[in-house]
């Protein structure tokens, strides 16, 4: 575990080991500790696929949570933003893992957790994983913005090209381009079949907490029905979905950022 600090924010960037031998990846964290507000949730910020925790969103959350005393907790996914290890050997549960580790490593006792599009997927995979396990931080909030969770089998697999079928076949890894990025997205065999043993959407959720999701109506890469779906898999619980009619699915846009902070606060002060 090492720290270094960076040029974009006052905070250190600490590293935490997750996995052993061939599997050990460096794990980038930035955090800061609350400074009044201590009996409030932490923030946790997951972000999503190729996404990292300077984006947009996740230094409004930060900053929001500084201007507020809370506590904020924010990492790179393997493969992602300043963490170590291969992005191809990405999957859900690799990335659910190094979740879990971090929060066990930073240990706040309550957390509200903020999930972006796979982020969403991860945090509910989370929440079950906890209710589970011994020794997590009890979960007072999940707040989903444009979530995409069993994206690789709903999303997906359903509109594979035969192209891309065989690709996954012979390559083991298929790509397309990407709105965000020159590079194109690359989708691998591992995180497609990885996907189909973190499945949430098959029966009842219960997360214990509230559940405030934001989707926007012009959500080009996880359309506003799958949010729907996702709201029948949470009849139990005290869940707000509110539905942009302009919103693309980054939701980054400042009258986006309002919404995003408007619910953080309802969630954790």
């Amino acid at each position: 575990m090492q720290e270094i600090l960076t040029d974009m924010t006052d905070q250190t960037i600490e590293y935490l080991t997750v996995g052993t031998a061939d599997e050990a990846r460096d794990i980038a964290i930035r955090s800061r500790a609350a400074t009044h507000n201590d009996d409030a949730p932490a923030l946790v910020w997951l972000g999503g696929y190729r996404s990292d925790m300077t984006g947009t969103k996740a230094v409004e959350l930060d900053r929001f949570a500084e201007q507020n005393g809370l506590a904020c907790i924010r990492l790179d996914y393997s493969g992602h933003g300043a963490s170590k290890g291969d992005f191809n050997k990405g999957t859900i549960s690799r990335w659910l893992e190094e979740t879990i580790a971090v929060l066990r490593h930073t240990a706040p006792k309550r957390v509200v957790v903020v999930g972006s599009s796979m982020g969403g997927w991860i945090a509910l995979r989370l929440v079950e994983k906890l209710r589970k396990q011994q020794g997590g931080p009890d979960i007072a909030g999940l707040l989903l913005i444009a979530p995409a969770p069993d994206f690789t089998a709903e999303l997906i697999e359903p509109n594979l090209s035969e192209e891309e079928k065989a690709s996954l076949r012979e390559r083991g890894y298929f790509e397309e381009p990407s709105e965000y990025s020159p590079e194109p997205n690359i989708f691998t065999r591992a995180l497609i079949e990885d996907g189909r043993n973190n499945r949430v959407l098959q029966g009842i959720i219960q997360t214990g907490c509230p559940v405030y999701i934001l989707q926007g109506m012009k959500d080009e890469d996880v359309p506003y029905t799958h949010a729907l779906k996702l709201l029948e898999h949470l009849p139990a619980d005290d869940v707000v979905l509110s539905l942009i009619r302009d919103g693309d699915h980054r939701l980054s846009r400042p009258q986006d950022i309002e919404r995003m902070l408007a619910a953080a606060k309802s969630l954790v002060l």
